[in-house]
């Protein structure tokens, strides 16, 4: 088949489609957010009947994926490393309770926080759940090892995970495609009891995941995707894995003249391994995110020789790998460029003008004049840029869902009143079960719903929350007379400064809800409109 240019988010939906997938489940975030988008752009998908719907949050999406391979189908689950926090119960309980049919999860590493709060490294979870990863260091081996990742999980029973970070993700190359494989038909588990984890059964369960832990092995050394290249200089050798081993060649066009494994396949190969360590009398670890396989060598293979890496000081702690730091950790001298000089100024994001979300803050902030700073929790989405001048108007960010849970927090401690301000796919995502505890125990929270209906965030996906939030609010307990609907617009500062004000002083839970499209897909439905 001919060569199609793909992003690597692309490389991975294409390979999903033509490896025989019938579900794809996910939650929007950068840099994961391109693989559901293209699947549901694809008109082969379409025509596949491939499942394709945004999930309310990644606890969802891993177990919707895992209940299709209950159904002998091949699922894939798609979201950022974060989105791996969320999904950790369903899928750390995955690797037990095995597969019917095969489920990759695709879990999008941000070295460098980009857009991200930390640099979580997702082969700590997988290793954790002892399961096989895939890291891919090009496009095309993305898309190959997509396309061959779901036999891998049915073979070896349990959920495979294909770990990429950004670089990877937001990159192109072309990529040769395959014949698309036939979907798997419909078809029960042969043990009807394998997906109950009664403490006995995930006894006998987790003894058969053991068990297979030596399969996985077999199958990383002689997996395609890890090579040993040898080379004349023995005084070192370097294991790349993933994108890092780019870097690596990148310093060498020619070749490397050290011995090179190229791991892109978990568990580590460990014959491979023991070659190079024992083959040079060094060896330099060179892998985007935690030193994962640093530490695992350094405890394998500790008789005297020295690993070099993130640990050392070789390699930085912390932030991607490029090659420049590559080939400092090699010693090879390489143009650094022009500094930056000083009259080029880093432009903060802001707010985008017409933001509802500016109205927001503005009538929020006069508001809580009387009251003082410091009591303003707020959550992940665009609103999160509230924190910046002009407003200042946020006092925390820590993860999905704990604006609510924290400004509760704060009013258990007599911090009050105590705000959160949270958007309305977030709500939805992990935001409800925080108002729970709120209304269980009468908390004196005023809780912002700022509802753009969409995630606009990561570039207006569907919210899962359009149309619901009242009905939502009113199930949960909140009292209807405090459920208040504002439109946030200049023109209603002033009533929305009063609305915001009068639930400031209600002792229990208030939900505000500011109501107004994002101004983004606002803009593109009058020019599709328009055409």
């Amino acid at each position: 088949m001919s060569k199609q240019l793909f992003l690597g988010d692309e490389a991975i939906a294409q390979g999903a489609i033509d490896g025989g997938l019938s579900g794809v489940y996910a939650y929007p975030g950068t840099p994961s957010t391109e693989i559901m988008e293209y699947v549901q752009g694809s008109k082969q998908a379409a025509e596949l009947g491939i499942h394709r719907q945004w999930s309310a949050n990644e606890k969802t999406a891993m177990e919707a994926a895992l209940g299709m391979s209950y159904a002998g189908k091949r699922s894939l689950v798609c979201f950022k490393h974060v989105g791996m926090n969320v999904a950790a119960d369903s899928f750390v309980n995955a690797a037990v309770t095995g597969v019917n049919g095969g489920v990759v999860v695709v879990s999008a590493d941000d070295p460098s926080m980009h857009s991200s709060q930390n640099e979580q490294d997702s082969r700590f979870y997988a290793k954790f759940a002892m399961i096989p990863i895939l890291e891919p260091s090009n496009q095309q081996e993305a898309y190959d090892m997509m396309y061959t990742a779901f036999e891998l999980s049915e073979r070896v029973n349990t959920p495979v995970m294909l770990r990429i970070t950004t670089r990877m993700a937001h990159s192109r190359s072309g990529v040769e495609r395959k014949p698309t494989k036939p979907q798997r038909g419909v078809s029960l588990p042969d043990d009807p009891r394998q997906f109950v984890l009664l403490p006995a059964i995930a006894r006998r369960n987790y003894r058969k995941l053991l068990a297979m832990q030596d399969v996985m092995v077999d199958a990383s050394e002689h997996s395609p995707f890890n090579t040993y290249t040898d080379g004349p200089k023995h005084n070192m050798g370097i294991i790349a894995t993933g994108i890092a081993h780019n870097y690596l060649m990148e310093n060498y066009p020619n070749g490397c003249p050290h011995p090179v494994l190229k791991i892109s396949q978990y568990p580590i190969p460990r014959k491979q391994v023991e070659q190079i360590y024992a083959a040079c009398d060094s060896v330099l670890i060179l892998e985007e995110g935690a030193p994962v396989i640093e530490e695992l060598i350094r405890g394998y293979m500790n008789n005297g020789k020295p690993v070099h890496g993130r640990l050392d000081g070789t390699l930085p702690r912390d932030g991607e790998l490029n090659p420049n730091l590559v080939a400092r950790a090699l010693g090879i001298e390489r143009p650094e460029g022009q500094p930056i000089p000083d009259v080029v100024k880093m432009r903060p994001p802001s707010l985008c003008q017409g933001c509802g979300h500016r109205d927001v803050y503005e009538a929020l902030n006069i508001a809580l004049e009387p009251y003082g700073t410091g009591r303003v929790f707020a959550d992940i989405g665009c609103y999160t840029l509230g924190a910046l001048p002009p407003f200042n108007a946020i006092n925390s960010c820590v993860d999905m869902g704990a604006s609510i849970t924290m400004a509760k927090g704060a009013s258990d401690a007599g911090l009050t009143p105590a705000v959160a301000v949270i958007g309305d796919s977030t709500f939805t995502h992990s935001g409800m079960t925080g108002l729970l505890d709120a209304v269980n125990e009468g908390s004196s929270i005023t809780v912002i719903i700022s509802d753009n209906s969409t995630t606009g965030m990561t570039g207006g996906q569907q919210s899962s929350a359009t149309g619901r939030i009242i009905d939502i609010c009113k199930g949960i307990g909140v009292d209807p007379e405090h459920i208040k609907v504002i439109t946030p617009l200049k023109k209603n500062l002033d009533e929305n400064v009063r609305t915001i004000a009068e639930e400031l002083k209600h002792n229990g839970v208030s939900v505000i809800i500011p109501q107004r499209e994002c101004i983004q897909t606002a803009s593109r439905k009058a020019k599709a409109a328009a055409k």
